[in-house]
């Protein structure tokens, strides 16, 4: 460039190869700071530390502050590079090495070689050992691509700001010039994910290009610009009562439809692998921020939208698929049958006062899913997930963070009736659905050979009795401790303190009425003799 510049002739190829040379050098830019990291030999870590949940830099709520590079053995490893300094990367790392307990949490089989992890910022304090293995490095693979695996975040934006006319964004080069990248339609369907690294910046324009906002890369991240809508702005056209009332009843006749069952009960409570729930976790703490309305247009009364808000947080494409992955093989244990993923949702926020009506999920794509918990607060009294087995019994089951609920969602009529209770009180939950695979009509097939017989009639009674004093939450009352006790141990151990059983469709409008937060669940007619 320098060279055609010193020229006297300025003619069209000249411009050209300008500009060739031009566009060249900023992809070599581009990429350098992408992929090409400085081999230097050093000592990995300037800070030895023993203990991750005392010597890692967590902030006020327990949640790690930076992402975390740590090794064992490395001190004087001459194969580790690390990026240079100028390109600031490693400021969004804390760097250590590991001894003494730390070490045998995260390299339990170490043997003297160099090894390696990165633990991810927003990650709890109880869950720091945890980590994805994908995420672990040893001398077997070439640092600096797996380094790029730790720096590698999806991001996924979103416009609110216009609806008529898309926003776009521009990257921000080492240079500090701007890169134009992708328009973004209005809405929730017109999401743009792509990929980048941790230490990028962003810059997002209106359709006049007007600054809206900068955005630094820091973590798998989903960000709106705007202020998302109520969840349907049409709420004076809706009858509500009578649209509940209609829901129930077709609800009930599709729970009828499925024949085909997968397990004695239909659902089972379970737990996630520690180091998925640290990866979930850490996704949703980064992102809590950028929570927004759930878009529930023509979507039906199957959350109390208009009573209470429902956020949503979408989840990056390549993350979901880094859990789907995990999630199956849990699947297809309880299920007993090879099942292939169909849809799995972002996270959504319940908040105070939230109910979910009565329902069943699609029967083509959603044969049998999950219900995993990601995080919950506030919450003065348990918010138990009820579901009724293949006799219409109900159960309520309540969950913590971490744990999962595996159920037959297009079989077993599944609600939480009950308000949620509590000042600011959240909930945060990740759906995700499977069907047999090659099975394209599984609803109306024979149960394979093996499978455990639906639960119907059963021996004996049910009663409640007194299980000492408890205290739900920071805010909750104290009170006796009610359970469940039942003759037939195959009914478990989460039937509903109510006995609840529905015979009809009319019961199910019954149980949303006496559960609405002007009633109590005690007017609900039972009897133990009906389990």
């Amino acid at each position: 460039v320098a060279v055609l510049n010193a020229g006297t002739t300025h003619g069209p190829w000249v411009m050209k190869a300008k500009r060739a040379i031009s566009e060249t050098l900023q992809i070599m830019t581009i990429f350098s700071s992408l992929t090409l990291l400085c081999i230097i030999p050093a000592t990995l870590a300037t800070t030895t530390i023993s203990s991750l949940s005392k010597d890692l830099n967590y902030d006020e709520n327990n949640h790690l502050v930076n992402h975390a590079l740590v090794s064992v053995g490395c001190e004087n490893e001459p194969v580790i590079a690390i990026p240079p300094s100028e390109d600031g990367i490693l400021n969004e790392f804390d760097v250590f090495n590991l001894e003494g307990e730390a070490k045998e949490q995260v390299f339990p089989n170490h043997e003297g070689s160099c090894q390696a992890a990165c633990i991810e910022q927003g990650t709890d304090r109880s869950l720091a050992q945890h980590i994805m293995p994908h995420k672990y490095w040893d001398t077997s693979k070439k640092f600096t691509t797996w380094f790029d695996i730790c720096r590698k975040v999806e991001l996924c934006f979103i416009n609110y700001h216009d609806k008529e006319r898309p926003i776009h964004y521009y990257w921000v080069d080492f240079t500090g010039s701007l890169k134009r990248q992708q328009d973004i339609k209005y809405g929730e369907r017109e999401t743009k994910c792509f990929w980048s690294f941790v230490g990028h910046k962003f810059v997002v324009h209106d359709a006049d290009d007007n600054f809206l906002e900068e955005f630094n890369v820091r973590f798998h991240s989903a960000k709106a610009f705007g202020t998302s809508p109520p969840s349907d702005q049409r709420r004076e056209n809706h009858q509500f009562d009578g649209e509940i009332h209609g829901t129930l009843r077709n609800e009930w006749k599709r729970h009828q439809r499925v024949t085909r069952t997968f397990s004695s009960l239909g659902f089972k409570k379970g737990r996630l692998p520690p180091d998925v729930f640290a990866s979930m976790g850490a996704f949703y703490y980064n992102n809590r921020n950028y929570v927004v309305r759930e878009e529930w247009r023509g979507r039906g009364v199957f959350v109390n939208w208009w009573e209470t808000d429902v956020k949503f947080v979408q989840i990056p494409w390549g993350l979901k698929r880094l859990w789907q992955e995990r999630l199956l093989t849990l699947v297809e244990a309880w299920a007993g049958v090879p099942v292939e993923q169909t849809v799995m949702y972002g996270l959504r926020q319940y908040s105070s006062g939230a109910r979910l009506l009565s329902h069943v999920d699609r029967h083509e794509t959603h044969a049998v899913s999950l219900i995993v918990n990601i995080a919950q607060g506030n919450l003065t009294e348990p918010w138990p997930v009820e579901v009724q087995d293949h006799f219409d019994r109900l159960h309520e089951v309540v969950m913590e963070p971490g744990d999962i609920v595996y159920y037959e969602s297009a079989k077993c009529l599944h609600a939480r009736n009950r308000p949620m209770m509590g000042n600011n009180a959240y909930y945060v939950n990740l759906f995700t659905h499977y069907k047999p695979v090659t099975d394209e009509t599984w609803w109306n097939q024979p149960n394979h050979e093996g499978t455990p017989e639906p639960l119907m009639e059963v021996e004996g009674i049910c009663k409640l009795v007194n299980d000492g004093v408890s205290k739900f939450g920071e805010h909750g009352g104290l009170g006796l401790k009610s359970v469940v006790q039942c003759d037939d141990e195959r009914l478990g151990s989460h039937v509903s303190p109510t006995f609840f059983r529905a015979k009809s469709p009319d019961d199910m409008i019954q149980w949303w009425t006496d559960t609405s937060p002007q009633k109590t669940t005690q007017n609900v007619e039972s009897s133990h003799d009906e389990l």
